[in-house]
């Protein structure tokens, strides 16, 4: 939340100028960029884990508001009555957080529902400015969520975003739209940049873990193996056994 100081909040092909108080609620797989206009610049954030939250706050009303929609309008501008209660909130937070009391974090995940309750109440903005070159910031923003996903660390860990429709959802363009700026800025579509990341990172499972075929598979989101040696295959021309032993990867 700002409270202080001006800027531009931008995301996928839109940019939001900020110039009064705001809150803004972020996706944790879009990339999201600030411009400061400003020299002196005040606020808060709140950052917590998916394993924070609640299986109520999850189950209840809050969590299909457009708060949490992918198209939806996640920057409000709070007014001053909404603007003492939300600075008094994170001040509540803030001390909270530094207490002995056993249940504090059921207390910091009540005052977060407040911030989404009295956020609910807004409305959100309605100016968006359009950037000088959407095709770029597009795909600037593509390749780093993309890359965000990357390296896989574990077999139990999957890709998240496979797919042209998945990656535009979170971006919130239109799938045409992103595969023409990636087209236009690049010269790739959308599927053979992910198709290429994809390969890079199964080429250095199988080259640096000793994770077997069906492991790699499931963490790069193929449902089999059988799908995975495919593709595989199509961008190598070798099944990933072969890949394996042309370089002379041990597996134990």
């Amino acid at each position: 939340m700002t409270t202080k100081g001006t800027g531009i909040l931008s995301y996928a092909d839109k940019s939001i100028q900020i110039d009064k108080p705001s809150i803004t609620f972020l996706n944790p797989l879009i990339p999201y960029s600030w411009q400061p206009t400003s020299e002196n610049q005040a606020g808060y954030f709140c950052l917590f884990t998916e394993d924070f939250v609640s299986p109520t706050l999850k189950n209840e009303n809050l969590s299909q508001s457009a708060l949490f929609k992918v198209g939806g309008n996640h920057i409000f501008f709070p007014g001053k009555e909404s603007l003492k209660l939300l600075e008094s909130v994170f001040e509540n937070m803030m001390r909270e957080i530094r207490s002995e009391y056993a249940n504090k974090y059921d207390l910091l995940r009540s005052y977060v529902q407040i911030i989404m309750h009295e956020a609910m109440k807004m409305q959100p903005p309605e100016t968006f400015y359009q950037p000088v070159n959407a095709s770029e910031r597009i795909t600037t923003l593509f390749l780093e969520l993309l890359e965000r996903q990357f390296p896989i660390d574990a077999p139990s860990q999957t890709l998240q975003l496979k797919t042209a429709n998945e990656f535009a959802g979170q971006l919130n363009v239109h799938t045409n739209t992103l595969n023409r700026a990636l087209k236009e800025s690049t010269g790739k579509t959308t599927t053979e940049w992910i198709a290429e990341r994809i390969t890079k990172e199964a080429k250095a499972l199988l080259q640096f873990s000793n994770w077997d075929i069906a492991e790699i598979a499931f963490s790069l989101g193929f449902e089999h193996s059988s799908n995975f040696i495919i593709f595989f295959k199509k961008q190598t021309e070798v099944t990933p056994l072969q890949f394996r032993k042309e370089i002379g990867a041990n597996v134990v």
